[in-house]
């Protein structure tokens, strides 16, 4: 069974070797390394077996507006295990408990872009995400409500850190 622990700095070869390795192309590594440059990563967990790190997840901060007031939300971003690894439990493990570690730091909102069989078995969901205004807007951008703060009648803008916007232009 993994462990899950928070990433630590002499993490980040490993944590950078197993995103490239996940991933086709290496845009989900440099977006970590961008968000960490810019100070928008919130959260890395890193799921260890054996002493060697076989999963990690990220999230890093939103500027989010809703009813004309700032809401604390995050993008969890990426999701990469160990292709040995797989199968095994580790992804749903490391989404568990960001969920968990963000719920406890007093954010509001969690987004993610991906498969919705995925993601919704979390809680996340379409409709949550639905009325706010993204460039990634549509069926795979989820949301999950973490806190009862004030509810959110009118959703408004939801905008992912600069380090996004980045990696977009060289897709």
């Amino acid at each position: 069974m993994s462990v899950i622990r928070a990433a630590s700095g002499a993490d980040a070869p490993v944590v950078d070797a197993l995103l490239r390795t996940c991933f086709p192309r290496d845009q989900e590594a440099r977006l970590v390394q961008q968000l960490a440059i810019e100070g928008d990563l919130v959260l890395v967990l890193v799921a260890e077996d054996d002493d060697a790190v076989v999963g990690m997840i990220a999230a890093s901060r939103m500027q989010v507006t809703a009813d004309t007031r700032e809401v604390a939300a995050v993008a969890i971003a990426p999701l990469a295990v160990a292709k040995t690894a797989r199968g095994q439990g580790v992804g749903e493990a490391l989404v568990v408990a960001a969920i968990a570690h963000l719920r406890s730091a007093g954010v509001e909102l969690a987004f993610v872009l991906g498969d919705p069989a995925y993601y919704g078995r979390f809680g996340f969901e379409a409709i949550t995400a639905s009325g706010f205004d993204s460039p990634y807007a549509g069926e795979y951008f989820m949301g999950i409500r973490l806190n009862d703060g004030p509810c959110i009648h009118t959703p408004g803008t939801a905008a992912h850190a600069r380090a996004f916007a980045a990696l977009g232009e060289d897709a």
